[in-house]
């Protein structure tokens, strides 16, 4: 499994996904330069994911900033040290904030090793991931693809790329989650390339920040 680690791992992956489909010339063409995006794995990066969930990069950008300067340090244990207020102040949703904290209390407890979970089969990780009260299929595989920098996992729940797929391929209805992922199954062992791909083709060509927008 060649993880993906620098740009020319993405470079690499964008020979070999035109190669295994066609209709990717002209997506890789209209794309442009397509971001590698790693995150360091751990707590810290998951807790990006989370908080960037649904909201604008201002918007996590924002919360990240408030979240970091009461905690001092986004770990486990400087989290699980912050009262509800704190995180309702940071601008986290209860939900969002009981998330961070079953996922740090898993870690805390050595329930959960994410260091681990990145040399993990990509269904199998999912599967630990998951079992989490709050962490779905979309944060896993996120988690996966830019903590792990796994080359062979594609977020077909995603809205952005189901719309980016629908416009670059000329499809009259957005594919839903389980069509799209049908379709991907055609870029393996380089869909994690794909998806970045997508993302970038719809920033560029639809002009709409699509991709998963972890806190700088």
């Amino acid at each position: 499994m060649h993880m993906i680690r620098t740009k020319e791992d993405v470079a690499a992956g964008l020979v070999d996904l035109a190669l295994l489909d066609r209709r990717l010339f002209s997506v890789i063409d209209k794309a442009g330069p397509v971001p590698l995006r790693r995150l360091d794995p751990g707590y810290r990066g998951i807790a990006g994911i989370i908080v960037s969930q649904m909201v604008s990069r201002a918007s996590a950008n924002a919360i990240w900033g408030r979240l970091e300067a009461a905690a001092v340090e986004i770990t486990p244990h400087h989290v699980l040290n912050l009262s509800d207020a704190d995180l309702r102040g940071a601008g986290l949703s209860r939900s969002k904030a009981e998330t961070l904290r079953r996922v740090a209390e898993a870690i805390d407890g050595n329930a959960l090793d994410l260091d681990a979970v990145c040399h993990m089969e990509a269904e199998a990780a999912i599967r630990l991931l998951t079992q989490i009260k709050g962490v779905g299929r979309w944060t896993a595989e996120v988690y996966l693809l830019f903590c792990a920098g796994h080359p062979d996992v594609f977020p077909a729940g995603d809205v952005a790329l189901q719309n980016a797929v629908a416009h670059a391929f000329g499809l009259v209805v957005r594919p839903s989650a389980a069509e799209l992922d049908q379709i991907a199954a055609t870029w393996s062992p380089w869909r994690g390339v794909s998806a970045r791909l997508f993302w970038a083709y719809y920033s560029r060509a639809m002009r709409s920040e699509a991709a998963p927008v972890m806190p700088e």
